[in-house]
C-alpha cells in the first residue's frame, strides 16, 4: 500500500515538474518573441504602428540557426535566427533563374503591357489637372495627411506651371494606414469630384495647405468649409462622403480601396509616388526628376 501511496506521489511530483518546466518554456519563448518584434519595430520605423506577430520557432537544416516567421498586418515574413538570438536572416521562396533571356524579355513586354493598361484605366473619368489632351500623363499616388505628398503637390504644380500643354495629371488616392483622416479625407474629395471636378481639386489643394490643422475630428468639417462655395448638392456630398451606412459611401470607399490595390499591384508601396508616361518616380522629387522624364515622354510620342 506504501509502494502505491509513494509511486502516486511520484507521478503527481513529476507531472507538477513537468507542468512547471512546460510554463517556464512558454514564458521564455514569448519573451524571445516579444525581443524580435521590439528590435523589428527599432530598425524599421515603418514597422512601430504595425501589428506583429512571430509564429513558433523551430528547429532548421542549418547548423546554428532555427527558422520561423512573423506576420505584418496579415503578411508572413520568413526567417532564420541564430542560436544565440543575435542575429536574424530574412529569407523567401527561391528564385526561378531558369528562363531565358528571350524568355524573360517576353514577360516583361507582357508586364509592361499590363501596367500601361492599369495606368490607362485609372485615367478615365478622374479629375485632371492641365491639358486633357496632352502626351505625357502623370498618375500620381497620394495621402492628403501624408507631409511628402504635400511637398510633391508644390512640385506638380510647377511642372503644370511649365508645362501647360504637354502634361496632364491625375491624382490616385492611396491614403496609409497610419494616417487617421487620410482616408475619410479621400472619400470626401472622391465625392465631391463625382459632382465635379473643381470642387475634387478645391479640397485637393485646402487639404495640402491646411494638412497641419486638420485631425481625424475635424477633417469633415473643415471639408465642408472648403466646400462652401462651389455650388455642390451638399446634401448629396454628405450622403455620400459622411453616411457610412449609405450605398453611395461604401462604393466611394470601395473605389479609394481599389486605387490602393491598384498602386499596389504597380509596385507603389508608399506616397508619393508617380508614373510618367508609365515610368514610376518615387517619392517628393523636385522638378528636375521629372524633366528628363517629360522630355523623353514627349519624344517618344512624337510631339
Amino acid at each position: 500500500m506504501r509502494k502505491r501511496i509513494s509511486l502516486l506521489l511520484l507521478i503527481i511530483l513529476s507531472l507538477a515538474l513537468c507542468q512547471a518546466a512546460i510554463g517556464q518554456e512558454a514564458s521564455d519563448g514569448d519573451a524571445r518573441k516579444a525581443k524580435i518584434i521590439a528590435n523589428l519595430k527599432m530598425k524599421y520605423s515603418q514597422l512601430r504602428t504595425a501589428q506583429i506577430s512571430v509564429g513558433d520557432i523551430v528547429a532548421s537544416d542549418y547548423q546554428g540557426l532555427e527558422r520561423g516567421s512573423f506576420t505584418v498586418n496579415g503578411k508572413e515574413q520568413k526567417f532564420l535566427l541564430s542560436a544565440d538570438d543575435k542575429a536574424l536572416y530574412f529569407i523567401s521562396e527561391p528564385l526561378d533563374v531558369s528562363r531565358s533571356t528571350e524568355e524573360i524579355e517576353a514577360e516583361m513586354a507582357e508586364e509592361k503591357a499590363k501596367q500601361g493598361e492599369m495606368l490607362a484605366n485609372l485615367a478615365v473619368g478622374q479629375p485632371i489637372r492641365g491639358n486633357p489632351d496632352a502626351p505625357v500623363t502623370i498618375i500620381e499616388f497620394s495621402d492628403f495627411q501624408c507631409p511628402y505628398c504635400a511637398r510633391g503637390a508644390q512640385t506638380v504644380d510647377q511642372i503644370l506651371e511649365k508645362y501647360p500643354e504637354d502634361v496632364k495629371v491625375v491624382f490616385q488616392h492611396f491614403p496609409l494606414g497610419f494616417h487617421k483622416w487620410a482616408k475619410p479625407a479621400a472619400i470626401a474629395a472622391h465625392c465631391a469630384g463625382l459632382q465635379n471636378g473643381d470642387a475634387f481639386w478645391s479640397l485637393h489643394d485646402s487639404y495640402f495647405k491646411d494638412q497641419k490643422a486638420l485631425n481625424e475630428g475635424n477633417v469633415m468639417a473643415k471639408s465642408k468649409e472648403y466646400l462652401g462655395e462651389s455650388e455642390l448638392d451638399m446634401e448629396q456630398w454628405a450622403t455620400c462622403a459622411e453616411n457610412k451606412e449609405t450605398e453611395q459611401h461604401k462604393a466611394a470607399a470601395k473605389a479609394v480601396d481599389d486605387a490602393m490595390a491598384t498602386g499596389g499591384k504597380l509596385g507603389v508601396t508608399g506616397t508619393p509616388g508617380f508614373f510618367v508616361n508609365g515610368t514610376f518616380l518615387n517619392g517628393a522629387q523636385p522638378l528636375s526628376a521629372f524633366e528628363p522624364l517629360i522630355a523623353k515622354a514627349k519624344e517618344e510620342s512624337g510631339s
